[in-house]
């Protein structure tokens, strides 16, 4: 699964990386967590060029009666998320990148009760503007949810797949992250067969990335600092 990531890019950077029209405004953050706003980009049948928007963390179908089913949908699995209720739709005509230059997963000691937490990156130079390194993309799908109260919420989610050999020995999924040659058939709203999709789904190359444990800091999403992602002693 995938429970915290970074976004440390400057709106600039992410412009470029993503070939946006305009550069966002945006603040790092350093320990993402579930119900919070996340950077995204997206075309739609009425803005046919990449957007960025920003959603929020955990989907909420358009059928919900209640928002706080999105607390639970911050995963979907790519093996069936084209069965899924929750995200068929979505798969279909609602389709985005989630930006991040990083993410955590936790790795449960043999001598200890206590999970560590390691950070995984791109196995590349840190950026221009000092963040951690270059950004790269989640596969991920989004909803427009609106209550009888007239409330509106554009909410998203993040699509797991089987661990890479990096990730295996930490756990046993992970966030799909796209190849930059494969957005824009990800994000193409006239594409709709999950056949086309599939493929795309795949663990990302193990060699392409770096991890290194870091601190438990991380483990409170009230923690939002680069301490965040600095190396520690396992």
């Amino acid at each position: 699964m995938c429970g915290r990531y970074s976004q440390t890019q400057s709106g600039k950077t992410i412009a470029e990386a993503f070939q946006l029209e305009a550069a966002p405004e945006l603040i790092p953050h350093y320990n993402i967590a579930p119900t919070q706003n996340v950077s995204t980009v997206m075309v739609t049948p009425k803005q046919l060029s990449r957007q960025h928007h920003l959603l929020r963390w955990g989907l909420i179908p358009s059928w919900a009666k209640d928002k706080a089913i999105g607390n639970r949908l911050i995963n979907a699995r790519a093996e069936t998320v084209a069965d899924k209720p929750s995200f068929r739709a979505a798969l279909k005509r609602r389709r985005c990148l989630i930006v991040a230059d990083g993410f955590y997963e936790w790795r449960r000691s043999e001598s200890s009760k206590h999970k560590q937490p390691f950070y995984f990156h791109m196995r590349d130079r840190p950026s221009a503007d000092g963040s951690v390194g270059m950004p790269f993309a989640f596969a991920g799908l989004w909803e427009h949810w609106q209550d009888s109260a007239g409330e509106i919420i554009n909410s998203c989610v993040i699509l797991t797949t089987v661990a890479n050999e990096l990730l295996r020995t930490i756990h046993i999924r992970m966030p799909v992250i796209l190849d930059p040659a494969d957005y824009d058939l990800w994000l193409d709203p006239t594409v709709q067969e999950a056949s086309a999709l599939q493929p795309l789904l795949q663990p990302y190359a193990a060699a392409k990335m770096i991890s290194y444990p870091v601190s438990t800091q991380v483990n409170s999403p009230k923690n939002d600092y680069p301490e965040c992602i600095e190396p520690v002693e396992a």
